[in-house]
């Protein structure tokens, strides 16, 4: 169960206690994802990120802030995604007003040093290298542009090199300005806490936080219109995924399609890794992925092959995809789908960490907060003639997309595959 109590200034305080845990997550959620972004500010989101933890008023330095969690064992970090970012410092219970206090500087009084954002380009330009280098990170981005096209929602939350190299400390004040508000934030406490112990350290440390959210992002207009998208390098593994436009997260069959997605290759006894993996050893990594955003997503196959049986993988995958469509799924494939995600989240939820963003990813992006039990109801509803209608409504051969990483040449022979 959660608890949810404003303060008033209108930020929610989310609290999702938990018996079974001695930590407490302490996590700030701020709709100020990539997708907010425009093109002379590409990458600021996540620089902003980065200096948020470069210290405050209290806590001076990124060592003040690393110490003062460390001296206690604590973890801290945070994350920036298409729609939102997020902020956290996980502790054992005795050390939650720690947990507050460091947040709070950091949301409050953070003063973004220009000798600090002179450091932390360099440390960020490395960051995107390393991306670069690793082809199942890098086929993934590649993908997402190719299907959403040249807008914030396809665009890598990394940014420009241009921006990363001349952003200065006024921007990064406007962009917190703008968009780190009470009506754009969650705080959330998970584990070992009380509502009332909750409000109190919100009202002692995240009372003054004022002002008004300024910004929206611009709707997903269409999917991109080209099909392929090949980067050829000179790897050990070819890459690639291969998938089609999806549903959003707020679309009626969100669930169905979470089942679906499980079935054709979401674990080890789905179609994609039983079939491809085990019965031909295509592949040693193979994963059917979901990406929901509040007005589109995707739905995707993901592998790293080898280079000569790189249009062996792909044509077996697609085939998998058309087995789906055409034949449809079984009572039992639905039946250990449910089990399964229900598996997984149930123990995920023992972390105090994992229990936070459950609940406070919820109450940033979507209409309604589920509970545990509400949720497990949703899953429970979808039924074996909704997952095959959604699978011959999303899986059309003319919606593929393909995106590969490695020696192949010729974009015009993946295309043929597609064909």
């Amino acid at each position: 169960m959660f608890a949810l109590q404003k303060l008033p200034s209108g930020l929610p305080v989310l609290t999702a206690s938990s018996d079974g845990t001695a930590s407490v997550t302490v996590m700030v959620f701020a709709g100020a994802g990539s997708r907010y972004e425009t093109h002379d500010r590409r990458g600021i989101s996540h620089f902003l990120e980065h200096m948020f933890f470069k210290g405050g008023k209290k806590y001076k330095t990124t060592q003040a802030v690393s110490s003062a969690i460390d001296g206690v064992g604590g973890d801290f970090n945070a994350f920036t995604g298409k729609e939102y970012a997020g902020y956290y410092v996980k502790v054992a219970s005795e050390e939650i007003e720690l947990a507050c206090d460091v947040l709070s500087d950091m949301l409050l009084h953070a003063s973004f040093p220009q000798e600090e954002i002179e450091k932390e380009r360099g440390v960020i330009m490395e960051e995107e290298r390393m991306y670069q280098d690793t082809p199942m990170y890098r086929a993934g981005w590649d993908f997402e542009e190719l299907l959403y096209g040249d807008c914030p929602l396809g665009w890598d939350t990394i940014g420009t090199e241009k921006v990363i190299k001349t952003v200065m400390t006024r921007d990064f004040q406007r962009h917190k300005d703008e968009l780190y508000t009470p009506d754009n934030l969650v705080l959330t406490f998970a584990g070992k806490v009380t509502g009332p112990q909750a409000m109190s350290l919100s009202e002692q440390f995240f009372e003054p936080i004022t002002g008004q959210k300024r910004k929206t992002f611009l709707p997903l207009k269409k999917y991109g219109a080209k099909k392929v998208y090949l980067r050829t390098k000179n790897t050990e593994q070819a890459h690639l995924v291969l998938g089609y436009p999806g549903l959003s997260a707020l679309d009626s069959n969100h669930f169905a399609i979470k089942v679906l997605s499980v079935i054709l290759g979401g674990n080890m006894s789905s179609r994609m890794f039983l079939n491809i993996r085990e019965a031909k050893g295509l592949c040693y990594y193979i994963s059917t992925e979901l990406d929901n955003y509040l007005d589109g997503g995707a739905i995707s196959t993901r592998a790293g092959v080898d280079q000569s049986r790189l249009h062996e993988a792909i044509t077996a995958i697609r085939r998998e995809y058309e087995a789906c469509s055409s034949g449809g799924v079984t009572d039992a494939e639905v039946r250990r789908a449910k089990d399964y995600l229900k598996g997984k989240i149930m123990l995920s939820l023992e972390d105090s960490e994992e229990r936070a963003h459950f609940y406070g990813k919820q109450q940033l992006l979507y209409p309604k907060t589920r509970t545990i039990v509400g949720y497990f109801g949703e899953i429970e509803k979808v039924t074996k003639a909704q997952v095959n209608d959604l699978a011959k409504q999303i899986l059309k051969t003319d919606e593929l997309r393909l995106v590969v990483i490695g020696k192949e040449e010729s974009a015009g022979k993946l295309e043929a595959l597609l064909a």
